[in-house]
């Protein structure tokens, strides 16, 4: 079984192609960590993840363990096999330079080098320029390790922000083209840009979506579209 571990630096950004059956770890470090994640079909960019489906046909707020996430053809990319933080968000989107810059300070890579604050969005830009994508092709991204709550008012608070050493485990049920951001949650309070990195863990151990991913009808449903995408090869 074919493995691989890296660590991925706060206010960084990575991108890798996970296939089908394979598993990505990722895990909170130091306590605090936020993890922004976008999906895309590399063999069809035009298909990336879909958070208001994979929320209203799961029929919650929140991710955790036993939820899939939707593509926006109503396929599943991955599900949610391990999940020890419980709480991960679809809602809040990416923090932005403009943003950053007001809480944290205005820093840039030409004079601040590797101590600069980069922002969620820029850092999805970069990582989607790679591969022919730009601005139209941002989507709403989830927010690993990231407590989010809505008041009866509709006002969101991020009450928790990762824990030290937990984990999360996506089981992939198609090929997917994976972005990946280490930058501040858009609702993160404070002053001092967040210094928490990210572990991950590629496994190439090829298994199924596990049964606990499968007990709601939509998700077998969508399951079944994977089925159909791979035996065709249709759209």
């Amino acid at each position: 079984m074919m493995t691989y571990e890296t660590l991925l630096p706060a206010g960084s950004h990575w991108s890798l192609r996970m296939r089908r059956g394979s598993a990505l770890r990722l895990s909170d470090i130091d306590g605090g960590i936020n993890a922004g994640l976008l999906m895309y079909n590399p063999e069809n960019l035009l298909e990336r993840y879909n958070a208001p489906d994979t929320l209203k046909c799961q029929h919650t707020f929140r991710l955790t363990a036993g939820h899939c996430l939707y593509s926006d053809m109503g396929r599943i990319f991955c599900g949610i096999e391990q999940d020890s933080f419980g709480w991960h968000e679809s809602v809040c989107g990416s923090s932005n330079a403009r943003q950053v810059s007001a809480q944290y300070g205005a820093r840039d890579y030409q004079h601040d080098r590797n101590g600069w604050h980069q922002n969620g969005y820029d850092s999805f830009l970069v990582e989607l320029a790679k591969y022919g994508l730009g601005k139209r092709d941002m989507a709403s991204c989830v927010n690993f390790f990231a407590r989010v709550t809505a008041s009866d008012d509709g006002e969101l608070r991020l009450q928790q922000q990762g824990q030290k050493e937990a984990e999360v485990t996506l089981r992939f049920a198609m090929d997917t083209l994976v972005i990946l951001h280490t930058c501040p949650h858009p609702l993160a309070e404070g002053k001092d840009y967040p210094q928490q990195r990210l572990g991950i863990v590629l496994d190439g151990h090829v298994a199924p979506l596990p049964a606990h991913c499968l007990t709601r009808a939509e998700n077998q449903r969508g399951l079944r579209n994977n089925d159909l995408y791979h035996l065709t090869g249709q759209p």
